[in-house]
């Protein structure tokens, strides 16, 4: 009886919970039907009168969005990719490789994920204008400015590394009886086994470098090169004067890919946050 007591008391939170998460989308996507005239009537309607479905249309129409979402995929899959690969070096480094000063190392490199981002803005910014004066490819407003800083990953490194730790050493001396390498490992073996840790990984860094605005805003110059986020800027007037149905219609739209993206990695996504810092 108590703990049927319990169990239900856990399910009412967690209900109330998925209510308060999910209450901001659902008047994103009510604002986005609305008139301007309505997003500030009061009291507040979570219905509008009429539905006004043109207004995606208009958002759509106001930026140039489909160069904007091509831009941000481009991105977001290339920094994706990039941090998958050196993360997972990194950490099958650090957890299967013993070598001299190796936690040392790690503790060091882990203590970079307490400097602020903002604090590297500048840094990476005179880095990158440097690198424009050798090749124009390298430097600003290139989308090699936009990817280049983001593809290692402090988190990423100890993401992985606790999940390579859960694997028994029992595997990689077979591997190594079989004549199995350090990297002939890391993919047949070490790979396969930990994908619900690397798809986690992968939504954390899809999902950050798509809302990614500040850095973009500020190594591009040319709307060929701007991403979706600051797409929405289009639609933040001054003064008071946003256009709040159309910004709330464009940020559906751009929330739809993350969306989608979870969808596909969820259940993996579970497993790995689950199974991670677990060591057998």
């Amino acid at each position: 009886m108590i703990k049927k007591l319990e169990l239900s008391l856990i399910h009412v939170f967690l209900i109330l919970g998925a209510v308060v998460m999910v209450m901001p989308f659902a008047w994103m996507i009510s604002t986005s039907l609305k008139s301007q005239n309505e997003v500030f009537s009061y009291p507040p309607q979570w219905i509008p009168n009429t539905l006004i479905w043109d207004n995606y249309v208009r958002a759509w129409q106001a930026a140039p969005f489909p160069r904007y979402f091509a831009n941000s995929i481009l991105i977001a899959l290339a920094v994706t990719v990039g941090t998958l690969i050196t993360s997972s070096l990194a950490a099958f480094a650090f957890a299967r490789i013993r070598f001299p000063g190796r936690d040392a190392l790690f503790a060091l490199y882990l203590s970079s994920m307490m400097i602020p981002h903002q604090m590297t803005i500048i840094p990476s910014f005179l880095v990158l204008r440097n690198l424009g004066d050798i090749s124009p490819a390298l430097g600003l407003d290139t989308y090699f400015a936009l990817i280049a800083p983001f593809i290692a990953s402090a988190f990423g490194v100890f993401l992985l590394r606790q999940s390579f730790l859960t694997l028994p050493n029992e595997l990689e001396d077979a591997a190594t009886l079989d004549g199995c390498g350090k990297l002939g490992f890391l993919w047949r073996i070490v790979i396969p086994l930990s994908r619900p840790a690397l798809a986690t990984l992968a939504l954390f860094t899809f999902m950050a470098n798509w809302n990614s605005y500040l850095w973009p805003l500020i190594v591009t110059n040319s709307n060929t090169m701007r991403t979706v986020q600051i797409g929405l800027r289009y639609f933040v007037g001054q003064e008071g004067n946003s256009q709040w149905s159309l910004l709330m219609a464009a940020a559906v739209f751009v929330t739809l890919p993350i969306v989608i993206v979870y969808l596909f990695v969820q259940k993996q996504f579970v497993q790995g946050i689950a199974g991670t810092g677990i060591k057998q």
